[in-house]
């Protein structure tokens, strides 16, 4: 166990802090044991209530499951990343959707012309799926660590390489690559440090 102070104003209690936030750490090896795609929905599930613009939800996820589909992602990490990621049992490619507009209405129908007026232009919808998708990563990677999974996100591949290899069409771009499993032996390496309250925060 980290630690912590014996009385805090988290609402969370320690165990719960100690698996979704102090304990955790990115793996690096995993076992085995594979990753249900029930797990993956339950995961969906808790995490869908992240906050995005408009409640555009952006992110999209693609599971790499087939032994094909695994090779054509291998190609395009970096070399650093490509052991671990055809060691893990699955791997998700965290996606955002430049076409999000379009379910706008059903996601947003406080504001139904939201779709046409802030997001009418593709360079609009770019740079907000971006941003939006990533606040959604985060929620995602807390998710699977409250399924007592391991988490392995990564941003060391060939972007436009990936891109091409499964969304051809354009219309989707990758974020990161996550893999995701139970952790194997030596999964994590040593914490390394982290900036202090007074370092980060500031009041004005």
């Amino acid at each position: 166990m980290s630690d912590q102070p014996p009385s805090t104003p988290l609402a969370l209690d320690p165990a719960a802090q100690e698996l979704l936030f102090r304990s955790a750490h990115t793996a690096n090896t995993f076992t085995g044991e594979p990753v249900t795609d029930e797990q993956i929905r339950a995961v969906y599930d808790l995490v869908k209530y992240a906050p995005t613009a408009f409640n555009q939800s952006p992110l999209r996820v693609v599971l790499v499951r087939s032994a094909e589909a695994r090779q054509r992602l291998l190609t395009h990490m970096s070399e650093g990343n490509r052991a671990k990621t055809a060691g893990a049992p699955l791997t998700a490619l965290l996606v955002a959707d430049h076409d999000f507009h379009h379910e706008l209405p059903r996601l947003f129908p406080k504001m139904p012309q939201a779709k046409d007026v802030f997001f009418s232009e593709r360079v609009d919808r770019e740079r907000s799926a971006a941003f939006n998708g990533a606040l959604q990563i985060g929620y995602f990677i807390v998710g699977i660590r409250a399924a007592g999974l391991a988490a392995g996100p990564m941003s060391g591949f060939d972007a436009e390489g990936l891109n091409k290899e499964f969304f051809p069409e354009g219309d989707r771009r990758v974020l990161a690559v996550v893999n995701i499993g139970k952790p194997g032996p030596d999964a994590y390496r040593p914490r390394a440090p982290r900036l202090e309250y007074d370092e980060v925060v500031s009041t004005v």
